[in-house]
C-alpha cells in the first residue's frame, strides 16, 4: 500500500511540476533572471508550496506515525554548516545555469526534453563522485 501511495504522490508531484511550469527550463531561467525580463509566476508557485509544506510539517510534528502507520523520521542534525551552505550555493548555480533541479529534471526527461537527459546524467555522475569522495574520506578517517 505504501508503494502505491508513493507512486501516486510522485505522479501528482510530477503533474504539478508540469502544470506550474517548473519543468520548463526557460520559465525557470526567466524567473531567476532578475536583470532581464523577469517572470514572477514561479514565485507564486513557490509561495503556495511553502505555505502547504509549512502546514503539513506543523501537523506532522504532532504525530508519531505517518498516515500509513509508519514511524515519522526527522533529521537529527539541524545545524547550518559550511558544507550545507556550499551545497546550497552549488545547487542554486546549477539550477540557474540549467533551468532544472532534480525533480523537474526527471519530469522533463520523462516528457522527452533532450536537455534534461544531459542534466540527469550530470546529476547522477555528481552523486557517484560524491559517494566515492565520502568513501575515501571515511576510509582515511578509519586509518
Amino acid at each position: 500500500m505504501a508503494t502505491v501511495l508513493a507512486l501516486f504522490a510522485g505522479l501528482l508531484f510530477g503533474i504539478g511540476l508540469i502544470v506550474s511550469g517548473m519543468a520548463n527550463p526557460a520559465k525557470v531561467q526567466g524567473f531567476l533572471d532578475l536583470a532581464g525580463p523577469w517572470d514572477p509566476s514561479l514565485a507564486f508557485v513557490m509561495m503556495g508550496a511553502i505555505a502547504i509544506g509549512a502546514l503539513a510539517f506543523r501537523l506532522a510534528r504532532r504525530r508519531k506515525l505517518s498516515f500509513l502507520g509508519l514511524p515519522l523520521q526527522w533529521p537529527a542534525n539541524t545545524q547550518v554548516t559550511l558544507r550545507l551552505l556550499l551545497g546550497s550555493a552549488a545547487f542554486g548555480v546549477g539550477w540557474g545555469l540549467a533551468g532544472f533541479c532534480p525533480g523537474p529534471a526527471l519530469v522533463a526527461l520523462g516528457a522527452g526534453y533532450a536537455k534534461a537527459g544531459g542534466f540527469v546524467a550530470a546529476m547522477v555522475l555528481g552523486m557517484l563522485v560524491f559517494d566515492v569522495i565520502q568513501a575515501l574520506a571515511a576510509r582515511r578517517d578509519n586509518n
